[in-house]
């Protein structure tokens, strides 16, 4: 066939190898077998084809490299061979062909240097060796191909800088692409130069410098891609002398300054793309004049002005990005003319006003983003006309009404995010017309009523987020058709009744979030037939019962929460099955038994929080080895054995809290190991044993807490070594020795606790050295010895001092007069002597600070005057003889008293016998709940007939006793004189009957329980059960108040009490109110669960009733309008908890602060900081504690109103202090001030 001068079989899906009958045609000048599927090497023996001029075999499957023979083809003048996997190296053979024109090996596999003898082939001039793995630098013998018009070496892996002299010696250069490679420095000045050149791609290197001067020659150019360098400076405004350009793209670079206004001169622009530099300034008006601009990107720079209204002039745009600016103003209704627009994205930018209803007219949209601005008034209706939308984005801003019906027409939509925002009303049923949606959020409004029904309409959602908004009413049972929805998210809203079961059919659920809410019942069962649940928190609510058995078995759980309810009973054993459980917290519930033992081989534990609940049997059986573990709280249990070495191989814990349990034994010496360990207590506890001298390499430690065990030995001094620790608190052991000197080093120590100990020997001058310290130093109940260190005295932050029942002598230091924040002092029972200092807290606090310490004196109340001292002791020889003498007396009247009294105690007894009886006679009215065990005869006999010994307490009502009752049973009895409650027997006696009776029947964890009442013999008797830790005022203003009440355990006590109102305001039937709500009439159980107590005084509303006339409460917490009207309803008690929460969070009453918030609110000079306003005598919240604290001082506030309307309800306050609603603090704790917190609205 030599013949044959022309073959082409271009584009047939031919097979197999190279075909053998083309070596016949030995005349052949060109070949063609591109876009075919040969496959196998090239032939070498194409070399005796020695005519061709045109091979192309491109887009093959040739494999085996380039043949170094084929450079024999002396006459090759075109070589095509790309997108086969040929592989292998560049050959320099290839030099060999002088008359090669066009050389293309793109996608060839290629992965060596690119030979410098191409450089010799001086008749090319179209080179694309794109998408290889070449690398090293650009030949410089490439200066020679003086011909070169089309150069594409793009995507490989290419290095080093591009050589100016191209541009000089290649005047025929029309494309040049070196894109996505590894190229550096700048670009060279000579490209202007090259002034033929119409496309120039550079981007994606790592190339410096300013955009040139010299491009602004290159008049030719229609494309211009310099993007993903780091490229800096300005855009030079020559660029709008490009007029030929059609697409510009600078982005990823650190441009700065203003878009030129000269780029409205590229009116044949198609593409802009400036994004992600750091443009200022604003969107140049003349970006209007690009009318044939399809897309528009400024994304991610510093742009800041308003959206230009010359923007509606770009009727062609497709797609226009300006997100992740500073943008400010409206959106401008002109926008409404890109009719062709496909994508819009204005989100993160300060864009305010309405949305347009304009918007209405962009009828192709398939996108539409305009989150995260501060975008107001409600979503116009006309968003309804956009039904080729299908990804919708109006989250973060303040939009408001309600969520309009037209949003139903969307029936393309796929991701639906509307959250943060101040959306209202309920959600509309129109939403189940969303049959494709896949994502709905709409979370963080304020939108009310149930969730309606029509959601089961949406089939494929995966992502359901309803939470933090006032949805009320059940969970629909219908929720259990969404088989494929992976994510349910319902938290902080107001939903009630039970859990549904069909929740159960949701066989894709992942995630489960149903937490603070007002749910009640029992978890179904069906909770455990999901099967691919890894997460669920159903934290804060009413929820009790046991949890089902086989919760857990899917083996896929990881994130467990069950906190605050009233769940019961042993936790299930399979609960870890799958050992993939990272978090599980059971806070506060009423579990007991033993933890499941499953939980010792999760070895990828995180956080576990247990506390407060009623679990048994032996920890160390319950844990094992958890490196991955940083938080453990077991706190308040009843947990026995020992402490394992173990622990001291979970390398991550930074919290280990066990307080409150019975672990025994002595500390492990490997807890030294745990090296990130910041807050470790063991309190409570029965340890023994000597405290291990390793805890001195816990150089992360900031608390220490070992209170309150049976530790013995000495303080080891290398606890010295603890610079961070801020609190230390070894008090109630039996440690001995002497306070190690190396104490002093603690510089940031906060609170030093050494309290009821035997520690000997004299108190370290060092301990001066603590200039930190302000909460506490109390060395009391030991047996120090010694003077009192005058160092002491640098103290000067300390607020409470304590040196009580020691044997300290001399005198106290006049250098403590110093100590100007010292608020309470205790030297008592010592063998101190001389004169008291003058300091405040010496002349403020009580004589019995100073009482055991007869040589003290003093010159104000309850002290001897030090002048009447000296005279004393001038007559001391007199008053020993008068002190035998009143001896004497004193024996002699002793002896006759003690006669009397014994013919007297027969007939006193007799006549307590007959009082009981008479009383238990005289029983006239008496209500007591179901199963009431007891009688008032068993009251008196537990009382020894209301003897002052059982007295705990006196109010303005009367006395209350404990009884201890014979079946074990401790209550607690008010006993009220018949004549103050004359006018509730005789005008209010049915009435108040009736209150009684119901208010037997309250239960709430969080209201003290009455069991009853009687009236007998002219008492009234109120029995309720007693709770251990009295009164939270007493513990508040108590000399434990700071120790005890820590920032946590307040923010509990201030949510319980708003639970407890919730309940008997809006659960109770009839309502309700309180009327007498103050620190007195909140008790702590022995776990500091608070209890609202005394409702003696409360009066039931009816339901369509306003108030009782008569009113009740204590001055300084009732209601403003009390003074003017005698009207007592709910918002009264509002006001009084407002008043008790800042006092709980202020340490003492708030009233100060009241009366000036109104001048606080208008002048910034009398403003107040917050952290000024919280009780000084703890240390500033941290952590999540900050956003808590925050969150509940601004409730407090608004609590507080002068108008009752403004106060909100209960029910949303008790919803609202759940969980902090903020996200983050805008500002920094210690910058806070009380005017902003006064302006809280929810």
């Amino acid at each position: 066939m030599p013949s044959v001068l022309y073959l082409s079989l271009f584009l047939n899906n031919l097979t197999g190898f190279f075909p053998q009958f083309i070596f016949k045609c030995t005349n052949l000048t060109y070949l063609d077998l591109s876009q075919n599927a040969f496959s196998g090497p090239v032939p070498d023996s194409l070399a005796n084809m020695s005519m061709l001029r045109e091979l192309h075999l491109g887009t093959n499957n040739f494999i085996g490299g380039i043949p170094s023979v084929l450079s024999s083809i002396s006459s090759l003048r075109v070589l095509e061979v790309g997108n086969n996997p040929l592989g292998g190296p560049l050959p320099s053979s290839l030099s060999q062909l002088k008359f090669l024109e066009r050389l293309n090996l793109k996608y060839a596999g290629m992965n060596s240097t690119i030979p410098p003898e191409l450089g010799l082939c001086t008749n090319l001039n179209f080179i694309d060796l794109s998408f290889n793995q070449l690398s090293g630098p650009l030949p410089f013998t490439f200066v020679n191909l003086t011909k070169m018009r089309e150069f594409d070496i793009s995507s490989n892996n290419l290095s080093g800088e591009i050589p100016g002299e191209f541009y000089k010696n290649w005047p025929e250069l029309i494309v040049f692409k070196v894109q996505n490679n590894s190229l550096t420095g700048r670009i060279p000045q000579d490209i202007g130069l090259a002034k033929k050149l119409t496309v120039l791609f550079i981007h994606k290197n790592s190339l410096v410098g300013p955009i040139p001067s010299e491009i602004e020659n290159l008049v030719l150019l229609t494309q211009l891609e310099l993007s993903e360098n780091s490229l800096s400076g300005l855009i030079p405004p020559f660029v709008g002398d490009l007029k030929k350009l059609v697409m510009l793209n600078l982005n990823s670079n650190n441009l700065s300054g203003e878009i030129p206004s000269e780029i409205g001169n590229l009116v044949l622009l198609t593409q802009l793309v400036l994004s992600n530099n750091s443009l200022s300034g604003p969107i140049p008006p003349s970006i209007g004049n690009l009318k044939n601009l399809i897309l528009l990107f400024l994304v991610y720079n510093n742009l800041s002005s308003e959206i230009p209204d010359e923007i509606g002039n770009l009727v062609l745009l497709n797609q226009l990005d300006l997100s992740g600016n500073s943008l400010s103003g409206p959106i401008p209704p002109s926008i409404g003319n890109l009719k062709n627009l496909v994508w819009l994205q204005l989100f993160k930018n300060n864009l305010s006003g309405k949305i347009p209803t304009e918007i209405g007219n962009l009828v192709l949209l398939y996108q539409l983003d305009l989150s995260t601005n501060s975008l107001s008034d409600p979503i116009p209706s006309s968003i309804g006309n956009l039904k080729h939308l299908i990804f919708l984005y109006l989250y973060g801003n303040n939009l408001s009404g309600e969520i309009p019906d037209e949003i139903g027409n969307l029936v393309l939509l796929n991701h639906l995010e509307l959250s943060g925002n101040s959306l209202s009303g309920p959600i509309p049923p129109s939403i189940g017309n969303l049959k494709n949606l896949v994502r709905l959020q709409l979370f963080d409004n304020n939108l009310s009523g149930k969730i309606p029904n029509e959601i089961q309409n949406l089939g494929f959602l995966k992502q359901l987020i309803l939470s933090g908004n006032s949805l009320n009413g059940p969970i629909p049972p219908s929720i259990g058709i969404l088989k494929e929805l992976n994510e349910l998210y319902l938290q902080e809203n107001n939903l009630s009744g039970e859990i549904p079961s069909q929740i159960g059919n949701m066989s894709a659920l992942q995630l489960l979030d149903l937490s603070s809410n007002q749910l009640s019942g029992h978890l179904p069962d069906s909770l455990s037939q999901l099967p691919n649940l890894n997460t669920i928190s159903i934290l804060n609510n009413n929820l009790t019962g046991m949890i089902p058995r086989d919760f857990g078995l899917n083996g896929m759980l990881q994130f467990v929460s069950l906190s605050y309810n009233s769940f019961f009973g042993e936790l299930p054993h399979g609960l870890c099955t799958g050992l993939a459980l990272q978090i599980f917290t059971a806070t506060a519930n009423n579990f007991s038994g033993t933890l499941p033992s499953c939980l010792k081989n999760c070895s990828g534990l995180t956080r576990v929080r247990l506390n407060y609940n009623h679990f048994t049997g032996d920890i160390s059986k319950a844990f094992g080895v958890h490196p991955d573990l940083y938080h453990l709280d077991l706190t308040g249990n009843s947990l026995t054995g020992t402490l394992s070495s173990d622990w001291g191989q979970c390398s991550s814990l930074n919290m280990f809290h066990i307080d409150g349990n019975n672990i025994s034994g002595e500390i492990p010496a490997t807890f030294g190991k745990i090296t990130s360990l910041q807050d470790l207590s063991l309190a409570s506890n029965l340890l023994t044993g000597a405290i291990p001298t390793e805890l001195g390499n816990l150089s992360s430690l900031f608390k220490l807490n070992l209170r309150n065990n049976f530790l013995s030995g000495q303080i080891p001094s290398n606890l010295g070594s603890l610079t961070k620790l801020q609190r230390l608190d070894l008090s109630r052991n039996k440690l001995s020795g002497n306070i190690p000197l190396e104490l002093g080093n603690l510089d940031l120590l906060l609170s030093f606790d050494l309290s009821q100990n035997n520690i000997s020997g004299k108190i370290p001058n060092k301990l001066g050295n603590l200039l930190r310290m302000q909460i506490l130093l109390d060395l009391s109940s030991n047996s120090l010895t010694g003077l009192i260190p005058s160092d002491l005295g640098k103290l000067t932050q300390l607020e409470t001092l304590n040196l009580s029942h020691n044997f300290l002598t001399g005198q106290i230091p006049e250098s403590l007069s110093s100590m100007l924040s010292l608020d309470s002092v205790d030297f008592s029972n010592n063998n101190l002597s001389g004169p008291v200092p003058t300091g405040k807290a010496f002349k403020d606090d009580s004589p019995q600070a100073y009482v055991g310490n007869p040589g003290l004196c003093g010159e104000f109340q309850g002290l001897i005057s030090c002048y009447a001292n000296a005279i004393k002791n001038s007559h001391s020889h007199k008053k020993k003889v008068i002190l035998v003498i009143f001896l004497l007396i004193v024996g002699v009247v002793l002896l006759v008293a003690t006669v009397v009294a014994i013919l007297m105690f027969p007939r006193k007894k007799m006549e307590e016998k007959i009082e009981i009886e008479r009383e238990n006679k005289d029983v006239t009215d008496s209500i007591w709940e179901r199963d009431g065990r007891f009688s008032l005869s068993d009251i008196v006999n537990a009382t020894d007939n209301f003897n002052e010994v059982f007295c705990i307490g006196r109010g303005e009502f009367g006395s209350v006793y404990k009884a201890e009752l014979y079946v074990g049973q401790v209550i607690a009895v008010k006993r009220i004189q018949a004549q103050d409650t004359e006018d509730v027997q005789d005008i209010y006696k049915k009435s108040f009957e009736n209150e009684i009776r119901a208010l037997t029947e309250v239960r709430h964890r969080n209201i003290v329980k009455l069991h009853g009442f009687c009236l007998s013999g002219g008492y009234m008797y109120l029995v309720y059960e007693y709770l251990e830790k009295g009164s939270f005022r007493d513990v508040l203003y108590g000399s434990e108040g700071e120790r005890e009440l820590n920032w946590a355990m307040r923010v509990k006590v201030i949510r319980g009490i708003a639970h407890a109102l919730a309940y008997l305001h809006h659960d109770c039937t009839p309502p309700i109110v309180h009327r007498d709500i103050k620190l007195n009439n909140i008790l702590l159980d022995s776990e500091f669960e608070p209890r609202l107590s005394d409702f003696g005084t409360a009066k039931l509303l009816g339901l369509g009733s306003t108030s009782w006339i008569s009113v009740a409460g204590t001055y300084g917490y009732m209601a403003p309008e009390l003074a003017y009207t005698m009207l007592f309803n709910e918002k009264c008690d509002v006001y009084s908890f407002g008043v008790v929460a800042l006092e709980i969070m202020m340490g003492k009453h708030p009233g100060d602060l009241l009366s000036s918030l109104p001048s606080v609110s208008s002048s910034l000079e009398n403003d107040l900081l917050l952290k000024d306003v919280l009780d000084q005598r703890l240390t500033p919240p941290v952590g999540q504690l900050v956003e808590e604290v925050v969150f509940l001082f601004e409730v407090a506030i608004t609590c507080t109103k002068e108008m009752p309307e403004q106060r909100p309800t209960m029910r949303s306050v008790a919803q609202e202090i759940s969980v902090c609603r903020q996200a983050y603090l805008s500002e920094p704790f210690h910058a806070i001030r009380i005017s902003k917190l006064a302006h809280y609205k929810k």
